[in-house]
């Protein structure tokens, strides 16, 4: 059984348990029956104008606590609960609202604020990490072995005894502890894992070769990051340096950033990766993180990377998970701050330059990130990621031809081509059809199609573009509805089949597919410009013109704003309309 699935269900029931806050309370009922309504007649007369009651301290503060978490801004959010919270201490809301941002924002007054919350989980676990970094080992194992025994907290609660009583200097006892979940088939992977840790740390060689061989078995071949670095730790501490440099290899492969930092990883392979039962701790939290960046669990990896960083702050697959996290969200200058935590030395560092390259062009920052990727290029002149992300970053900018020169540059290191290159040659194709290179880019995406047949962008670009030329019509066709098969609400996709049946002249479905397109896509000039055009085509004239006015409104990019602009004007004067 893979571990994965079950792991995310389990893991969701701690998410619930470590973000519950108290409700807030709901404004009363409205009145119902008879008593509710009055006629007009019988209406009252309005009251007398009353003096506005004084906002209850500390309820703007709530506002804006509320208002901030709303929108990813968890800094500001903790600052508005904590002011909140001073002025009511009595509230349970308050408290578990004030610590859980602190807490997520990485906050120093989370821990402060952890001992007013009893035995809330989250709390717990940071005040059990206060007191590990304390050196209080018996206190912070007592605070784990607290946990419930149901649920996520289950998952947990083991590996992080045994941490604990690794640090009391008890590896025998440790290893006790996660034998018997070791030797269970649920969850087996995590607690082998760390049960090889311990014995490693312990210098139970066997022990440690076995339990490291079941891990890797029970991840099911996952490329998981932190158990590559294991074993290949391990495997090179044994003077197995091919099988830690396989093991390296394997979390790289399909991952460009990681690729790049793999040089490093592998000079560095024979560092402990746990080096005593703090990173233990630290490890427990990490590994759990990096298999919850899914949709639906992301406060919660936050919240485990958070109680890593405490107790290892320059963890940086920590922050690289923090930064995924948050750079996923409204806050990507979170993300970027999480990065520089990172230091230049750490094997990832190659890995942090990328992230951070990519953070400053979602801030729209694009100068600084291309200067940042020039940097990155010099640094691994052999590499074609970083001249990658600098053609796609020209070419948001419409620089189309010095994307091209990048693109150029990324295929020419990229090495023989094979299927996963299929972005390169589509990205470049782009820039070269945007650059007036046709024969060029459809040359690219010819090429991306024989590495990737089924990608619905590749088949929805060259199957829109031949139907802007009005070649290949049914092959056309059927690339964008094999597109549109896997992307049936993607707007542009829906667009592309509408205007492939207009210039088929099937005007009844031109009309059907784009005014669905439109519907999925409402602010997009070019899909309003096309249901305009198949208004006009099946007769509905006023409603064209409506449309093309529409799309005009709709800040159309230059080009588009031309076409809409010479069909928009002898409509008008066809019909008598004046603009």
């Amino acid at each position: 059984m893979h571990p994965t699935r079950p792991l995310r269900r389990s893991l969701l029931l701690l998410l619930s348990l470590l973000t519950a806050c108290g409700a807030a309370q709901s404004p009363p009922a409205a009145a119902t029956g008879s008593d509710a309504t009055v006629s007009t007649a019988q209406a009252a007369p309005p009251p007398a104008p009353r003096r506005r009651a004084p906002i209850p301290p500390g309820s703007a503060a709530m506002l804006t606590g509320r208002f901030a978490s709303s929108q990813g801004d968890l800094d500001t959010a903790a600052l508005a609960f904590q002011r909140a919270l001073a002025a009511d201490m009595d509230n349970e809301e308050l408290r578990q609202k004030a610590f859980l941002t602190s807490l997520m924002a990485g906050r120093p007054e989370a821990e402060r604020l952890a001992g007013l919350l009893g035995r809330n989980q989250a709390a717990q676990l940071l005040l059990a990490g206060r007191d590990a970094k304390a050196g209080a080992w018996a206190q912070a194992e007592a605070r784990f072995a607290s946990l419930p025994r149901e649920g996520a907290a289950e998952i947990m609660r083991p590996m992080l005894i045994a941490w604990a009583q690794l640090g009391r200097g008890q590896p025998d006892a440790a290893l006790a502890t996660l034998q018997p979940l070791i030797d269970n088939r649920a969850f087996r992977a995590f607690y082998a894992l760390h049960g090889a840790l311990i014995a490693d740390l312990s210098d139970r060689k066997g022990l440690a070769a076995r339990l490291y061989r079941t891990a890797q078995t029970e991840f099911g071949g996952t490329a998981h990051l932190q158990l590559g670095r294991a074993i290949a730790s391990w495997e090179a501490r044994q003077g197995n340096a091919a099988e830690a440099e396989a093991a390296l290899r394997a979390v790289a492969e399909g991952n460009d950033d990681i690729m790049m930092a793999l040089p490093r990883l592998q000079a560095d392979a024979a560092t402990l990766p746990v080096r005593n039962a703090l990173d233990g701790l630290a490890e427990t939290y990490v590994v759990l993180a990096s298999m919850l960046r899914g949709q639906d669990t992301s406060d919660f990896a936050l919240a485990l990377v958070r109680l890593a960083l405490q107790l290892r702050p320059d963890h940086a697959t920590a922050r690289l998970i923090a930064s995924d996290i948050l750079g996923a969200g409204k806050r990507p200058e979170l993300a970027l701050d999480l990065l520089a935590g990172i230091r230049a030395d750490d094997p990832l560092h190659a890995t942090v330059q990328m992230r951070r390259a990519r953070m400053l062009q979602r801030l729209e920052r694009s100068d600084e990130a291309l200067s940042l990727l020039e940097e990155i290029a010099r640094d691994y002149p052999s590499r074609p990621e970083p001249l990658g992300l600098t053609g796609d970053i020209l070419r948001i900018k419409r620089r189309f031809a010095e994307a091209v020169v990048a693109y150029d540059r990324a295929i020419a290191l990229a090495g023989p081509p094979h299927p996963g290159h299929w972005p390169l040659y589509y990205d470049r194709g782009i820039a070269l059809e945007r650059s007036h290179q046709w024969e060029k880019a459809e040359a690219d995406f010819l090429q991306a199609l024989r590495f990737a047949p089924d990608q619905p962008h590749v088949l929805n670009y060259l199957g829109y573009s031949w139907t802007e030329q009005g070649r290949n019509l049914q092959q056309a066709k059927e690339m964008i509805e094999k597109a549109v098969q896997q992307r049936p609400n993607d707007g542009a996709m829906v667009d592309s089949l509408g205007w492939v049946a207009m210039r088929m002249g099937n005007i009844p479905e031109a009309v059907r597919l784009l005014e669905r397109a439109v519907e999925l896509e409402p602010g997009d000039a070019t899909i309003n410009g096309h249901l305009g055009h198949a208004y006009w085509e099946a007769g509905r004239r006023l409603e064209a013109i409506y449309q093309w006015r529409r799309a005009l409104n709709l800040k159309p990019e230059a080009d588009e704003k031309e076409r809409l602009e010479n069909r928009l004007r002898p409509a008008e004067q066809q019909l008598g309309i004046t603009p």
